[in-house]
């Protein structure tokens, strides 16, 4: 019973984690809409100052996007202990297009992206895979870790 317990606070942990990424996706207008200006300057300092000029907004938007669901593909995996690592990365696809199916249906100021489903999975897979090296190690080195519940142990 105590397994079950970790499992449900672990869930409720993932359930809380969804909220705000609720607001960031569904928020009227484009989050960094209020700060384009200075972020364009930014871009155009780095580069005159060799910083190479892949590094631009497409390039952190997308690194942003993996690492907004890192945390959600790590907190998945405690949810979930018996999801493999590509399951995980199925359910970070199905938040994602869930996110931008309401940006295409009720948010004129937004646009869904492919981009953004690729990303934020790669994202949620990372952090399964993070949780299972992790994971991995600590048991290789004598801690004592919860193994996976079997497929019946949650109703």
């Amino acid at each position: 019973m105590k397994k079950l317990e970790n499992y449900r606070r672990w869930r409720l942990v993932l359930i809380a984690m969804l909220v705000p990424l609720a607001f960031i996706a569904f928020w009227p207008s484009p989050v960094d809409q209020p700060v384009q200006g200075q972020l364009a300057a930014v871009f155009k300092f780095l580069h005159r100052h060799g910083i190479p000029t892949w590094f631009n907004y497409r390039f952190v938007e997308a690194s942003a996007n993996v690492a907004l669901f890192v945390p959600v593909g790590v907190v998945s995996s405690f949810a979930f202990p018996s999801w493999p690592w590509w399951r995980i990365g199925a359910f970070g696809l199905l938040i994602s297009g869930c996110m931008e199916l309401g940006q295409l249906l009720f948010l004129h100021g937004r646009f869904p992206s492919t981009v953004d489903l690729v990303t934020n999975t790669s994202g949620a897979v990372i952090g399964a895979l993070l949780a299972a090296a992790v994971l991995e190690r600590l048991r290789a080195r004598g801690v004592s870790v919860a193994s996976p519940q079997s497929p019946g142990d949650i109703a």
